[in-house]
């Protein structure tokens, strides 16, 4: 039995049951696939959901502000993905009357939309026999063929690609795609798989010369930047407190945060309490400054890591266009802070 026939078999009868693999409407096939960059299964099934709830169509996506957009997706972080699906679904609704391209090539000049996702969204909406090419794929097609080409290397989509594409069944392309996918993220997983169960134990090379650990091939690795956020926590009088939105480009574009004094690195009360007296708030309207969170909370992004602190600022009198505690709970935030203040802050 060849590589397909056996990956599919195994597929038909281990797949999970998925909301978006019950349907082929290309709208919710590409919602689902912006979701999961970058984000596991589990994690991104409960916002599919809400999603589709809130808007059943492109039309409705179209429609909503982006604020609704960015509260929705709120926990599941690159916020540009976000921003890109609200856009897209903008242009699908408004340029091409709500119709979706149907072929990998149109697809593909949607904004938000990578080789990956085209390739997805083509194979499962429209049987176009295009391979998709994501971890999952690099590391079982590696190991079950002992490949060594470094996969951070541009050239190496092309080369896993062209062989997705000789050992897929043109005549359904989608299960092909869909079941190699769900064999790398469900056996064939980065760390200690149990080959004793594999149904490939016989015949993958990388098992066979015990090189299972070592592939797929990696040289690259991401450089990971330290910055250090200390946010100023405003309540006045009327317990109103103080937001700002991030308008610069980088992370969290277009979320909203509580005052933000950066610096190079851990900082004291006395630091924060000179600078706000000097840069935030007038020196007779403090009443008090307090370390809300004693110690940095680090906050991880693929490229950045975060240690953030948040310091209670209590003021005189009411500040200008304060925002009561019910109010401020309906803004899109960066997760830390809508956990800092559903679990911290009791504002």
């Amino acid at each position: 039995m060849n590589f397909s026939k056996t990956l599919i078999i195994w597929y038909l009868q281990n797949k999970r049951d998925l909301p978006w693999r019950k349907t082929d409407k290309p709208y919710r096939i590409w919602l689902s696939e912006i979701m999961l960059q970058q984000t596991r299964v589990a994690q991104g099934t409960p916002y599919f959901l809400s999603f589709i709830t809130a808007f059943p169509t492109v039309f409705d996506l179209a429609q909503a502000d982006e604020e609704q957009v960015l509260k929705l997706w709120q926990g599941l972080g690159y916020y540009s993905r976000a921003r890109n699906l609200h856009k897209t679904a903008q242009f699908v609704a408004n340029e091409l009357s709500g119709i979706f391209p149907d072929n990998y090539n149109d697809l593909l000049k949607l904004k938000g939309v990578g080789e990956y996702t085209a390739a997805a969204i083509a194979s499962f909406s429209f049987n176009e026999a295009v391979p998709v090419v994501d971890g999952n794929v690099f590391r079982v097609l590696s190991r079950y063929f002992d490949i060594e080409t470094d996969i951070s290397l541009a050239s190496a989509k092309k080369e896993f690609a062209a062989l997705a594409f000789e050992l897929m069944p043109k005549d359904n392309p989608a299960i092909f795609n869909q079941a190699i996918m769900e064999f790398g993220a469900l056996q064939c997983v980065p760390k200690s798989p149990d080959c004793t169960i594999c149904v490939f134990n016989s015949s993958c090379a990388a098992l066979q010369k015990k090189k299972v650990d070592q592939l797929p091939v990696k040289s690259k690795k991401l450089k990971v930047r330290n910055r250090y956020f200390n946010y100023l926590v405003v309540k006045d009088e009327e317990a109103k407190t103080i937001l700002q939105k991030r308008t610069a480009k980088g992370i969290w574009h277009n979320l909203y945060e509580f005052p933000l004094l950066e610096s190079d690195g851990e900082v004291e009360f006395d630091y924060v309490s000179e600078q706000s007296k000097n840069h935030f708030f007038k020196n007779d309207t403090i009443i008090s400054i307090e370390d809300w969170t004693q110690k940095s909370i680090i906050h991880k992004l693929s490229h950045q890591h975060l240690h953030i602190k948040f310091w209670k600022i209590n003021l005189k009198g009411t500040v200008e266009n304060g925002i009561d505690p019910i109010t401020l709970k309906t803004f899109p935030f960066p997760i830390v802070i809508h956990k800092f203040i559903e679990n911290e802050a009791r504002l």
